[in-house]
């Protein structure tokens, strides 16, 4: 059978580390055959709230924002269809690394920084 940790958690949650936990588990005689994490490991990523969406001049199905993640507002271009203003979203900063070795860029689409 196959369950989350946090799952798991609502049920009891002792004040033990994953690892522990896992232990306490094989030791009351439930196997623990292995941990698969859910996402991949990735930093950079914070809360951004969209400020203001415009039509890229370019392409129909871009938009042109302002997010806001608190510290700085930038300019993103957003291919989202449900993109409006007072959206909060993950937002990954220039530099954040992703699953996958993906690291974000600044770049250019359509002539429009993003």
């Amino acid at each position: 059978m196959k369950f989350s940790e946090a799952w798991l958690r609502e049920w009891v949650n002792p004040s033990i580390d994953r690892a522990d936990l896992s232990a306490q588990l094989t030791m009351a005689g439930l196997e623990i055959e292995g941990e698969t994490p859910v996402a991949g490991q990735f930093s950079g990523v914070v809360v951004g709230e969209v400020r203001a969406v415009a039509r890229h001049p370019d392409a129909d199905k871009l938009s042109v924002c302002e997010v806001s993640d608190g510290a700085a507002t930038v300019q993103v271009v957003c291919g989202a269809p449900n993109v409006r203003v007072g959206l909060k979203t993950a937002f990954a900063r220039v530099g954040a690394e992703l699953p996958g070795d993906l690291k974000i860029r600044k770049a250019k689409l359509r002539g429009v920084e993003s």
